[in-house]
């Protein structure tokens, strides 16, 4: 379908609704900050998400959870010569006990450095092959030579929080959709009120010999203009509120949100929104339009 965008400087006067059209830009630019917000934080969860699969993607790490110290120690050093031995390996590195005692420092305090205090030594593992298959031979290899490892997969424990991502994705898409729904049905009352004010200007075009999809075409041009607008202006805002609040997550340092961040892709994404609403718009338009000259004019 081929519609003009730019009304003629006639048809401008000939639906003259300057009032109306203020209106309407400025419901659409609602429209579009609130759209363009829903559909950021979609897009940066969906992003953080698809981060967080990369990074846990065969990450596990090997408890040897044994009270004796010197089992302990033989059974961590057998355990990490037989991880760094496997072909499926990529890396295997013992976690330092230090280290251990300062993470466990806030629940233990003090005692965390304690040598007398059995805490369990730890081998961070990432697997070159995150099958289940994979996972399953390398943890029987190490439990072959350290019977008291336990196995722990890191995408186990991190699941709560991907499946709360998948929701937050799956309501900002429907928020959006939603959206654009409310657009339509703006439009469309917008169109229809339209009619009802030009009806004695609409009959003389018809008398004229103008035909419906001439007449209709003159209603989505102005809304396809008005929302056009609307959309840019309140694109631009949410995109200053997006940049804001970006800065401050790039200021809190936690390496979990520094994942909601948008990429090239998305920040296409969300400059295309005005036009795509304005396409939407369109056709709502020209469908009501259409329709209601049809069974009533």
């Amino acid at each position: 379908m081929s519609v003009a965008m730019i009304a003629s400087a006639a048809d401008r006067r000939l639906l003259d609704e300057s009032r109306g059209t203020r209106a309407m830009t400025w419901i659409m630019a609602i429209m579009l900050f609130l759209t363009a917000l829903a559909a950021s934080l979609g897009l940066a969860t969906l992003g953080a998400a698809a981060l967080l699969d990369r990074q846990l993607a065969g990450r596990l790490t090997v408890q040897i959870v044994e009270p004796s110290e010197a089992q302990r120690s033989d059974q961590a050093a057998r355990a990490l010569a037989v991880l760094r031995a496997s072909p499926v390996v990529t890396r295997a590195v013992a976690v330092d006990h230090a280290k251990l005692a300062t993470l466990l420092r806030p629940w233990l305090g003090a005692d965390g450095a304690d040598p007398d205090l059995p805490i369990p030594a730890m081998i961070d593992v990432d697997l070159r092959d995150t099958g289940a298959a994979a996972v399953a031979r390398v943890g029987a290899a190490v439990r072959a030579v350290a019977p008291a490892a336990r196995i722990d997969r890191h995408e186990s424990w991190m699941s709560p929080v991907r499946d709360f991502m998948g929701m937050v994705t799956w309501l900002a898409a429907a928020l959006v959709l939603l959206m654009a729904a409310a657009t339509a049905a703006v439009v469309i009352l917008a169109a229809r009120a339209g009619l009802e004010t030009h009806r004695d200007t609409i009959e003389v075009l018809h008398m004229l010999g103008s035909t419906d999809v001439q007449v209709a075409r003159l209603f989505q041009r102005r809304i396809a203009i008005d929302t056009l607008l609307g959309g840019v202006i309140g694109t631009v805002l949410a995109i200053g509120v997006i940049a804001l609040v970006g800065m401050q997550i790039a200021t809190l340092g936690s390496d979990l949100l520094a994942g909601l961040s948008l990429g090239t892709r998305d920040w296409i994404v969300l400059a295309a929104l005005p036009v795509g609403f304005a396409l939407l718009a369109t056709f709502a338009a020209r469908q009501a339009v259409l329709t209601t000259l049809g069974r009533y004019l």
